[in-house]
């Protein structure tokens, strides 16, 4: 047995098991397996856990609350089950180790640092000296879909924490997350009137054309020198190429970095209308991310963690990033700490890894931010 309990090799033997256990968000019954194994890998620690039960098509939830100081705010760990890859994917991305990197589904974003975060707080049970803190761990199911079951549960053990850190994976190079655009999605539907393209093209009204309107006014509105974006993702429409459409469809992702531009562009989008008379434009959707906007608490939380960094011996850099997470929901109101997985690259690809040579150093510093936060 290695005396270092926060051998690279034996921590990355854990994630392997989590890995191996493939979670699309859309298999409840895949995610709750492995809520199974993270459930029992706590029974012989001081904790309980509490299992939230799914709903509309997703897996449970875990809360995972140590015994000592839950009488007072204390610190939120957020981490998710869920992966983008479907099953089966494991066949091509199976988990092995080349050299740095260990690959597998998910590993990187984010099972990687759900697991840290599980391993810091065993390592802390295992020391005997209790954190400051109550800690509270919260694995979703559903995160890569915008949370839509846990944001009230994220939310509300958000609003009661002094501290909120993310396991999301660290940025190019280690960097750390210390703030997020806020994400809007949209959905666009559009209604014309048919005809026959050929013999009566003057009595229709075509949805896909007043779609190209709309993706046009869609379009004016990003502004990269601000930081805001927005990408119509997804168009269908239409049945038959002899026929004037009667209906189209699309989805638009939108990104913004302050509730300022969200509360200027949403309305705008929402409020989107018909060029053309006979046709009509319905937009549905919302801001479902708040931008996480630095806060003087997450300044001064990312200070005490690049000061521990450093005394183990590593650089930490913070940086804004583009992706939502549910630290978003927390930012707001709460200091919250972004990016505190494994480093590693290819999130959501066929080549999804993580860094090894990350894994001792995120997981010391988690376990010295759980024995240091006051």
């Amino acid at each position: 047995m290695s005396s270092n309990p926060f051998e690279a090799a034996a921590i990355l033997d854990g994630i392997r098991r989590w890995v191996e256990i493939e979670t699309p968000t859309e298999r409840p019954d895949q995610v709750n397996k492995l809520s199974d194994l993270v459930v029992s890998q706590y029974r012989d620690l001081p904790a309980g856990v509490e299992r939230v039960a799914g709903r509309d098509g997703c897996g449970d939830h875990l809360v995972a609350r140590s015994s000592w100081g839950q009488d007072g705010p204390g610190i939120l760990v957020l981490s998710h089950l869920d992966t983008v890859h479907p099953m089966g994917f494991i066949e091509r991305l199976p988990f092995k180790v080349e050299g740095d990197s260990a690959f597998g589904p998910g590993i990187y974003d984010m099972k990687g640092g759900a697991y840290l975060a599980y391993h810091a707080f065993r390592q802390i049970c295992a020391d005997g000296a209790r954190s400051p803190l109550g800690i509270t761990q919260l694995y979703v199911s559903d995160e890569e879909i915008g949370s839509p079951t846990s944001r009230a549960l994220i939310e509300a053990e958000g609003g009661k924490a002094k501290y909120v850190l993310v396991t999301e994976p660290a940025r190019d190079g280690g960097k750390i997350v210390t703030g997020r655009k806020g994400v809007a999605r949209f959905e666009v539907f559009i209604k014309g009137v048919p005809s026959h393209a050929g013999t009566r093209p003057q009595d229709g009204r075509s949805a896909i054309r007043e779609l190209g309107n709309v993706i046009q006014a869609l379009e004016a509105m990003n502004d990269l020198t601000r930081g805001v974006t927005v990408n119509v993702g997804a168009v269908k429409g239409g049945t038959k190429p002899n026929v004037i459409a009667e209906e189209a469809y699309a989805e638009v992702d939108m990104r913004v970095p302050t509730l300022a531009d969200a509360d200027d562009l949403v309305p705008r989008i929402l409020g989107l209308t018909s060029r053309t008379d006979g046709v009509s434009v319905k937009v549905v959707g919302e801001l479902n991310r708040p931008p996480f906007e630095k806060s003087n608490a997450g300044a001064a939380l990312y200070e005490h963690a690049k000061t521990l960094a450093a005394e183990l011996g590593f650089d930490l850099v913070d940086v804004f990033t583009g992706g939502g997470s549910d630290g978003n929901f927390t930012a707001p109101h709460t200091a919250t700490l972004d990016g505190l997985g494994v480093d590693g690259k290819g999130a959501h690809t066929h080549y999804e890894q993580l860094y090894v040579s990350s894994i001792e150093p995120r997981a010391r510093l988690l376990h010295r931010l759980y024995q240091t936060l006051r």
